[in-house]
């Protein structure tokens, strides 16, 4: 071999190291890639939009229903297909035969075009698992939606997870935490049972990952207990188990478009669209905890008149403005599941220099929504904070959802043996 030959393969050796080292991380939290695609949700098979986005393994009776809209006249040939992922969202390497029953695509049968509304959409739905696609491993899934004649166009994509339930998982949580008491902080305990797992170290060989209200950039990850009690692995007193306790989500409603409902100031119809503009909002950084029964940030399609508001209900423009001082740099988003959670154009507040108000437009299905206002300072990567506009009250209602992952050392990919969710302040 020459030695032309030889370093030109050396520098394509390189050139291809260098590329896939500097690639970056494959983006796997839930989300809309598709202008056209709205109201993305996950729910249970009956419509409960309070159950978490997991099945059983062994569970025939468990199922998930995903459903969305496509805002055009006519209908599309769509399916859906998995993609495993680790305990941090990253995708798996295992084959597809050693997680798969069945073929990795099956057909979005239902679709139902909207009924008399001012803007037209076909609103699609569909079950996981389905009977001929269902995972025969617990763990996490990425769903993706394409259409059925371009496979490499994902127009959405959710997570979804398929649990054992093996490791039975008691939560608890207190205000009177290691950095404050009764202060702007809530405490977690977390105990995990393994006595019918298959964990051969518990010390070593769980992953427990704890977040609040369903938020990935809040999520943390425990690698060892604090301590052993025979089988049942202890994670108490440590400090990423301290959460900013935040406050009740905000409110409003849309389900009439000829009577301003909650948290409503004014509506007008300026075509093609009903226009809903929201009270202004304010910090609520420095006053006092004020307690509001709320959903943490979830949201239900109604219009007021329909007994199938799926597709009766239309899509109005909902106007958001804020009434804030935060510190230079400073970035806000509005948050919910409405947004999918994500930090982005779609759900960054905007400084208008003219009312000097944070500003944002979206176009939302009519209905009952949670929002808050998360700040994301300079430096912070994708971590939020609500002490800035939404302040800290330890008396909040949050959800905290806990997650128990095991890899032992013979297995090549995580599975899922524990997850169970608790509410705080609540009996």
């Amino acid at each position: 071999m020459s030695h032309k030959i030889y370093a030109r393969i050396v520098c394509t050796v390189v050139a291809m190291i260098a590329t896939w080292i500097a690639a970056p991380a494959r983006d796997t939290t839930t989300g809309i890639f598709n202008e056209s695609v709205r109201t993305l949700q996950i729910t249970g098979a009956d419509g409960d939009i309070f159950v978490l986005p997991a099945v059983g393994l062994d569970s025939d009776g468990d199922a998930l229903q995903i459903s969305f809209d496509h805002i055009s006249d006519t209908e599309q040939y769509l399916r859906w297909r998995l993609v495993r992922c680790e305990a941090d969202w990253t995708p798996s390497t295992i084959a597809e035969n050693e997680w798969l029953t069945g073929f990795n695509e099956s057909r979005i049968e239902q679709a139902e075009h909207s009924d008399a509304t001012t803007v037209r959409y076909v609103h699609y739905s569909f079950c996981f698992p389905a009977p001929d696609l269902r995972p025969a491993l617990s763990g996490n899934y990425l769903i993706e939606v394409y259409p059925d004649d371009n496979p490499d166009n994902v127009w959405l994509q959710a997570r979804v997870m398929v649990s054992e339930q093996s490791a039975p998982v008691s939560i608890g949580v207190t205000s009177q935490t290691d950095i404050d008491c009764n202060g702007g902080h809530q405490q977690l305990s977390v105990a995990v049972n393994t006595d019918h797992a298959s964990v051969d170290n518990p010390f070593n060989d769980l992953k427990v990952m704890v977040s609040q209200n369903s938020r990935p950039d809040s999520e943390v990850t425990l690698r060892h207990p604090l301590r052993m009690s025979g089988r049942t692995a202890i994670y108490e007193n440590l400090p990423a188990l301290i959460f900013e306790a935040g406050n009740e989500y905000r409110r409003f409603e849309t389900s009439n478009v000829n009577y301003p409902g909650m948290n409503v100031a004014d509506i007008g119809y300026y075509a093609p669209y009903y226009h809903f503009t929201l009270q202004p909002d304010e910090s609520r950084a420095y006053g006092a905890h004020v307690y509001d029964q709320t959903q943490n940030g979830r949201f239900m399609v109604r219009e007021y008149n329909s007994a199938s508001s799926h597709v009766a209900a239309d899509y109005v423009v909902v106007h958001f403005s804020l009434d804030a001082d935060v510190p230079a740099g400073t970035r806000l988003f509005l948050d919910g599941d409405f947004t999918q959670r994500r930090f982005g154009p779609e759900s960054e507040m905007v400084l208008n220099r003219t009312t000097d108000r944070y500003e944002k437009a979206l176009l939302l299905k009519q209905g009952h929504y949670n929002y808050q206002y998360l700040a994301v300072p300079p430096g912070a990567g994708a971590r939020a904070y609500t002490a800035p506009v939404e302040g800290n009250y330890y008396p909040t209602v949050n959800e905290y959802t806990v997650k128990v992952y095991t890899r032992g050392p013979m297995e090549r990919t995580d599975r899922l043996i524990g997850i169970s969710r608790i509410k705080s302040n609540e009996n």
